[in-house]
C-alpha cells in the first residue's frame, strides 16, 4: 500500500469562540446607524448607547425641579384624568397630580434606592468571596453552604417574604436585598479569586511576607472585580423591577414619596378602562431603563473580553 499523500490529510478546525461570534453578531446589528460618528461604530456602540440613554434619564431625574413647576404631591380634582396639554405634558392622575412631575421624581427615587440596594451587596460579595478564594477550608465551606440555602428560594418570594417580616419602607428593602444578592458576588468572586491564588504572583507576595489583607486588597480584588461590575448592570435591571414591584404590592416605597412602583399601583384601576398614559408612563421608563443598563452590561463583557 501506498503512503497516504499530505494532500489528503485534513487540519483539524478550531472551533469558533462563542463570545466571538456574539460580539461580531452585536457590532454589525448596530454598525449600520447612519447617525452614529463612525468611531462609535467601531469601538462598542452597544456601551455608549447604553451610556446616552443612562445619563439622559440620571439628568432628568436631577433636575426634576427645574423642569416642571408642579409638586409630586399637588392634587387638583379639577383637573384630574387630562390627557396631554401644554400645561400638562404627560396628563394627570385621577388626583389631578401631574404625570410628567411623578414621573421625574420617581426616576429619582427608584435611581438612588436601586444604587444603594446594589453598591450593599456588591461590596459585601466582593468582599466574602475574595476572602472565600483565598482562604478555603472551613470558612470557604461555611459560607458556601450558608449561600446555597439562599439560592434554594426563588429571589423575587425570599425579597418579599423579607419585606413582609421586617415591615414597609426603604431600610426593609436594603436589608432585604442584601440578604438575598451578595451570593451572585461572592461566587463570582471566589471563583475568580480561586484561580488567581495560583499564579506566581501571589506566591511572591506571600514569599516577599505581604499579609493577606494587602494582598487581597491591593492584588487580587482588583482583578477580579470586572466580573462584579458586568453583572451588578443586571443586578440593577433585576433590584429595579422588584422595588417597583414591591411599590406595586404596597410593601415597598411609603406614599408620599413616589416612584414607578406607585405610580403602576395608582393607576391599575384604569389598566382595561383608560386613560392609558397612566400605565405607559411609568412602565416605558422602567423598559427604557432596563434596557439602558441590558447594553451597558453587553458593552462591559465585550470591552472585558477584548482585554482578556
Amino acid at each position: 500500500m501506498s503512503a497516504p499523500s499530505p494532500l489528503d490529510t485534513k487540519t483539524p478546525r478550531r472551533a469558533p469562540d462563542p463570545g466571538a461570534l456574539v460580539d461580531a453578531r452585536i457590532q454589525r446589528r448596530l454598525s449600520w446607524l447612519p447617525w452614529a460618528p463612525r468611531f462609535l461604530r467601531q469601538r462598542n456602540l452597544q456601551l455608549w448607547v447604553g451610556l446616552a440613554i443612562l445619563g439622559v434619564i440620571v439628568v432628568l431625574a436631577a433636575a426634576a425641579p427645574w423642569l416642571t413647576p408642579y409638586s409630586p404631591e399637588s392634587q387638583s380634582i379639577v383637573d384630574k384624568l387630562q390627557g396631554p396639554s401644554a400645561a400638562h405634558w404627560l396628563g394627570t392622575d385621577h388626583l389631578g397630580r401631574d404625570e410628567l412631575t411623578r414621573f421625574l421624581y420617581g426616576a429619582r427615587t427608584d435611581l438612588v434606592v436601586t444604587l444603594v440596594a446594589v453598591l450593599i451587596p456588591f461590596t459585601a460579595g466582593n468582599i466574602i468571596g475574595a476572602l472565600c478564594g483565598y482562604f478555603g477550608g472551613w470558612f470557604d465551606m461555611t459560607i458556601m453552604r450558608i449561600a446555597d440555602v439562599v439560592t434554594a428560594f426563588p429571589f423575587l418570594v425570599l425579597v418579599i417574604a423579607l419585606v413582609f417580616a421586617l415591615g414597609q419602607g426603604v431600610t426593609s428593602i436594603f436589608i432585604a436585598i442584601s440578604i438575598v444578592s451578595w451570593v451572585a458576588y461572592a461566587r463570582i468572586v471566589r471563583g475568580e479569586t480561586l484561580v488567581l491564588r495560583q499564579r506566581e504572583f501571589v506566591d511572591a507576595c506571600v514569599t516577599a511576607g505581604f499579609k493577606a489583607p494587602r494582598i487581597i486588597g491591593r492584588h487580587i480584588l482588583p482583578n477580579v472585580i470586572s466580573q462584579s461590575v458586568v453583572f451588578a448592570m443586571t443586578d440593577i435591571i433585576l433590584n429595579i423591577n422588584v422595588i417597583i414591584t414591591l411599590s406595586w404590592l404596597g410593601m415597598g416605597i411609603v406614599p408620599p414619596t413616589v416612584d414607578w412602583g406607585v405610580m403602576l399601583s395608582d393607576s391599575e384601576q384604569f389598566m382595561l378602562i383608560g386613560p392609558y398614559h397612566l400605565i405607559l408612563v411609568p412602565a416605558v421608563g422602567t423598559v427604557v431603563f432596563s434596557f439602558a443598563l441590558s447594553l451597558i452590561g453587553d458593552g462591559l463583557a465585550v470591552k472585558l473580553r477584548a482585554k482578556r
